[in-house]
């Protein structure tokens, strides 16, 4: 068995399986994850649904483009003792709740999120015109709330996806909050916390109704927090009690704004395999050498005694990333001087690059001898996920009116 640690909030975070990662995922996502893994109870997940709204006639390579993933996101540190880590079409739940979902949402909230004709323009060759496709943001709304992720990483060209997720709970709980006898149980869920919190409980929420105390709501809210005897649901009410909006069935996560990654191509642009410009975290060590000593340089250098100007060069940007300081000053001074040739400027970006990756690579090694042993790890999140995912499907159905027998 395997145990996870809880920090303050639960994180969501996923990622479409394009097979083997490269540096630009490793400084962009993954080293991310590593540290809120440490700090936050993580539901990390392969994205195999939403590769399909884009590519859904890549059936031969979806399998090993899931499995390659997950072992770069093993080999990076993703520690399944720390966080879950699932594939997305195991759980069938996410599927039933994009469904209902669906019923609510009105078309145009779906038409206007940036990314539906971004993608419609950059994706010219590939029939989008389906049903997938335009509701995507949505099976990405229900991905989120249904683990009641309070936080979610994302990068800023993503931030509407979390703000349409957040509209989207707004209006479920609007719509359906107030069940049946919510008082009764939101006062019986209260008593669960004994006498003295009980009645704590109740006098802050009596000065915030009736006086608009912002502050006696803050403390009763952090007072829910720490109750360790209730369960979601009854916390829930007693948060909707406590303001007077009804209980909140699906919470609104909020956007954890993740810095732009600092990691260029090899070409000086965004490090992507569309561009051609990548260095796999699994990339042999001759081959890393061979591609960052081919890079292209400052094209005012073009002998070796010319000078240069660093900042104009794609390799400045990796020392960026992997050098420290007295390094780039060498690299300024040496550059602008003709004092240094541009091998010497990249070598010690590639002993920087192959030191980084030898840990990442010799992981990776003994996961890929143990295909068995991913798989378990998979297997063993998508139980976790699934309880979880079991127990909001429950209070969607019953909020909905679906549980009559």
């Amino acid at each position: 068995m395997t145990t996870h640690t809880q920090g303050s909030g639960r994180i969501l975070s996923g990622m479409r399986p394009t097979g083997k990662l490269h540096l630009g995922h490793y400084h962009g996502v993954l080293k991310n994850w590593v540290k809120l893994q440490q700090e936050h109870e993580c539901f990390f997940f392969v994205a195999d649904w939403h590769a399909l709204t884009t590519h859904y006639e890549n059936r031969d390579i979806l399998a090993d483009n899931v499995w390659d993933m997950v072992i770069d996101w093993l080999a990076c540190g993703i520690n399944p003792a720390q966080a879950r880590i699932f594939l997305q079409s195991r759980i069938i739940e996410h599927a039933e709740l994009h469904l209902l979902l669906s019923m609510i949402t009105p078309l145009g909230w779906l038409e206007r999120v940036p990314t539906f004709k971004d993608q419609q323009e950059q994706l010219k060759d590939r029939d989008l015109a389906t049903y997938g496709f335009l509701g995507y943001p949505l099976l990405m709304s229900s991905d989120i709330l249904m683990y009641k992720a309070s936080g979610v990483p994302v990068g800023e060209d993503q931030l509407s996806h979390i703000e349409i997720t957040r509209e989207v709970a707004r209006r479920f709980n609007h719509m359906y909050g107030r069940e049946p006898g919510f008082e009764e149980k939101a006062e019986a869920a209260a008593a669960k916390m004994g006498k003295k919190n009980a009645k704590l409980y109740h006098t802050l929420r009596k000065r915030y109704q009736e006086q608009g105390d912002a502050e006696a709501l803050e403390v009763a809210r952090a007072l829910l927090a720490d109750q360790q005897n209730l369960t979601i649901a009854d916390r829930e009410r007693l948060y909707g009690y406590l303001d007077g909006s009804g209980r909140v069935i699906l919470p609104e996560p909020q956007a954890l704004l993740t810095p732009t990654s600092k990691m260029p191509g090899l070409d000086g642009r965004k490090m992507s395999k569309s561009y051609g410009n990548t260095i796999s975290l699994r990339e042999d060590p001759a081959e890393v050498e061979r591609k960052l000593r081919t890079m292209p340089t400052d094209p005012a250098r073009v002998r070796r005694t010319d000078p240069g100007e660093p900042t104009k060069c794609p390799v400045w940007e990796f020392h960026k990333v992997y050098s420290d300081q007295k390094t780039q000053e060498w690299v300024l001074n040496g550059c602008r001087s003709a004092g240094i040739g541009c091998l010497d400027c990249k070598q010690p970006v590639i002993e920087a690059v192959k030191a980084e990756l030898a840990p990442i690579q010799e992981r990776a090694r003994e996961y890929e001898s143990d295909p068995e042993r991913v798989r378990a790890v998979v297997a063993e999140g998508c139980e976790q996920a699934r309880s979880a995912a079991r127990e909001t499907m429950a209070e969607v159905r019953s909020a909905m009116g679906l549980d009559y027998r």
